[in-house]
């Protein structure tokens, strides 16, 4: 299952791994049902999760339910335990939106819910990040997580998803970390294999290192680090199978009036 896995991700371009796994992880969704495991997001429990990496194969991640990984398992309780993103009406801009999340986050009561890509299926608005089609404060939520390691110009990005968060508003700007180096980039480095060894990934232009909060920063943000895994109990972790190195990136413009 593994080496299956790790072909299609190699193989078959994301747009039409997102169409295909549409109408086939219902089938797996119930032939993985059993106990062991959670998936927050639907509330069901499996046997065990799928594996799931494009270069390396990361056992028991993948939720045949959701199509949830980690790092959405753990964003989800994030957002249900300490925001109230579920809760207030709010104007949201959902960046490469991941399909755990679309359906769960379209029923929410919210003035507004856009999604925005540039080649996914699933949005709603198609569009570069560096040049989005929206107004100036328009949005409370940007929700853009793993974008920014394939943008080559990161910088316009961040500044285009400050541009259109109101004031007080809060973005969630998760990308691949590794907090024991300074970010890596090198725009000489252009082959897929290259970028895969380097980069982690073959569609991948930078590795995020530890100043990720200061590149943030200098755009305008106010910026919490946030390694919420911490504070979740042991149990909690192994159940919901989340990482416990993910940081969740909390961007604010000003002050909420709710902690975050």
């Amino acid at each position: 299952m593994s080496a299956l896995f790790r072909f299609a991700l190699r193989l078959f371009p994301r747009p039409l791994l997102i169409r295909v796994s549409q109408w086939l992880y219902p089938l797996i969704d119930l032939w993985y049902r059993g106990k062991g495991f959670t998936d927050p997001i639907n509330g069901k429990s499996y046997r065990k999760f799928l594996p799931y990496g494009y270069q390396k194969q990361r056992p028991n991640v993948l939720s045949p339910g959701t199509l949830s990984l980690e790092r959405h398992r753990l964003l989800w309780l994030y957002f249900n335990r300490e925001t109230d993103f579920f809760d207030r009406a709010a104007d949201v801009l959902h960046i490469a939106p991941e399909q755990a999340f679309l359906k769960p986050f379209q029923q929410l009561n919210h003035r507004s819910y856009i999604t925005s890509d540039l080649n996914s299926p699933l949005a709603d608005v198609q569009a570069d990040i560096c040049n989005l089609p929206f107004s100036d404060q328009q949005f409370d939520w940007v929700i853009c997580n793993h974008v920014l390691e394939h943008i080559p110009n990161d910088e316009i990005a961040m500044q285009e998803i400050y541009r259109v968060l109101k004031l007080r508003g809060t973005a969630i700007l998760q990308v691949p970390l590794r907090l024991d180096q300074k970010t890596y980039e090198d725009e000489r480095i252009t082959d897929p294999k290259e970028r895969a060894r380097v980069f982690g990934q073959y569609d991948h232009v930078r590795i995020y290192g530890k100043d990720y909060q200061n590149r943030l920063e200098q755009v305008g943000f106010t910026v919490k680090m946030l390694a919420y895994a911490e504070q979740l109990t042991l149990e909690e972790q192994t159940r919901y199978a989340v990482p416990t190195n993910e940081i969740i990136p909390v961007c604010t413009k000003g002050n909420r009036t709710k902690e975050i």
